[in-house]
């Protein structure tokens, strides 16, 4: 095809394209004049390292407190971390691929560091970005005075530089918060392993100081656990006076009730139902056991115990059963075995009626034990005649081989009666 032909037909309307190629060239050789010079003075600085390790240590003295701290408290280990840094920094000027994972890897490891240190997040991040101002500074002086007139390209150069810094402040930002995450769920965690070991009574003597740092509990002081189940309570407000263990079935409250120094009739002591916020209308089934009080920290198993032991007693469909107020019951069920022998050898006969028999006189013994021995009130607890009740007493002490004159088999029976009312096992 002849050439005019040809390019007729490829010819399309618009501007004319400019000489881009060429524009190309002149930008490629403007990069590679501004690597040289950036290369030349970055290996001044390598050499100057020390020099400018001090410049930026005595600039964070100045401006950033905490690390005035750090470099108070432990200088020779902060000058290093600096010195490694700013050296990972220069080197990355002149060779950026072969030396960024050491220098992300430099800069991660400070990051975690620092958080472990509970040096601020700020106070980082402001170092990060002091030391690159610094080796950009040092930079154009270092060209400034070995070769003024090249200046001017290391503007070239100035985006990748600050790029860099940029990249790794993210980065030290990223690894200081994975770290502090971290350390909040260690810490969260041998919080509930310490308060685990205390409630179960396996806490060492040795880990009692730490364990009351950690609960803001006082190590001595008049304990009392409250167990709950069908749903905790909210959290107690912080005070140093309550933690909550929240367990899978069961949540234990540990209340601090009054001091050592306080009357062993705990007469004066702070109510640990309303320290738990317990004292207001409850969700139906939430049942809750309330404890004896204990003295120290290190009877926290103890109190613990006495709390499942109320909480056994409370009935299915909810309440709240203190301890104190319910001690035959207690006596009961800590030792069920006892108790089903008890009720079988007492109320044997009793039980072995036939059902309506049965209840009609364990209902009219227990209203009897309830009315603390009037026939009357019983009888109008039961709707019958108090001679009614009298006769089915009566008959009650025959089968039973039982006088309720007798203050020995009137204590039996009672607490026979208790043991087959209250769940076994």
């Amino acid at each position: 095809m002849h050439p005019a032909a040809r390019t007729r037909t490829t010819f399309r309307a618009g501007p004319a394209p400019g000489p881009r190629p060429r524009a190309r060239r002149i930008r490629s050789l403007i990069d590679a004049d501004a690597l040289r010079v950036l290369h030349r003075a970055a290996r001044v600085l390598l050499d100057d390292l020390p020099d400018l390790t001090d410049r930026l240590l005595a600039v964070l003295r100045e401006q950033e407190p905490a690390y005035r701290t750090a470099l108070d408290s432990d200088h020779a280990a902060t000058w290093q971390e600096v010195h490694r840094s700013l050296r990972h920094s220069v080197t990355s000027l002149l060779d950026p691929r072969g030396t960024r994972e050491a220098a992300h890897r430099c800069t991660w490891r400070i990051g975690v560091a620092r958080a472990e240190q509970g040096l601020p997040l700020d106070a980082l991040l402001h170092a990060f970005r002091l030391g690159g101002s610094l080796v950009w500074q040092r930079l154009v002086e270092e060209t400034t005075r070995s070769e003024p007139e090249d200046i001017r390209l290391l503007v070239h150069v100035a985006t990748d530089v600050w790029n860099f810094v940029d990249e790794h402040c993210t980065l030290v930002a990223d690894a200081y918060r994975q770290a502090e995450r971290q350390l909040a769920w260690r810490r969260e965690n041998r919080v509930r392993l310490l308060a685990a070991a205390l409630l179960d009574g396996t806490s060492r003597i040795a880990d009692l100081p730490e364990t009351a740092e950690r609960l803001g509990l006082p190590e001595h002081g008049r304990y009392v656990v409250v167990a709950i189940s069908g749903g905790p309570p909210h959290e107690p407000p912080p005070g140093g006076t309550v933690f909550l263990h929240s367990g899978v079935e069961v949540a234990h409250g540990i209340v601090l009730v009054g001091s050592e120094d306080d009357e062993s009739d705990g007469k004066g002591d702070r109510d640990p139902l309303a320290a738990l916020g317990l004292t207001g209308d409850a969700p139906a089934g939430r049942r809750v056991g309330v404890g004896s009080a204990v003295t120290g920290l290190a009877a926290v198993g103890d109190a613990r115990r006495l709390a499942d032991l109320a909480l056994s007693i409370c009935p299915p469909e909810g309440g709240t059963v203190r301890l104190a107020e319910h001690l035959p019951a207690a006596l009961v069920v800590s030792c069920p075995e006892l108790g089903a022998t008890l009720t079988d050898r007492v109320l044997g006969p009793l039980l072995r009626l036939e059902p309506a028999d049965r209840d009609v006189l364990l209902d009219t013994l227990a209203a009897w034990f309830a009315c603390e021995g009037s026939a009357q009130r019983a009888g109008e607890r039961l709707y019958c005649h108090r001679n009614t009740v009298l006769n089915r007493l009566r008959r009650c002490e025959q089968l039973i081989g039982r006088s309720l004159a007798r203050p020995h088999d009137v204590v039996e029976i009672s607490l026979a009666l208790t043991a087959r009312r209250l769940p076994r096992g």
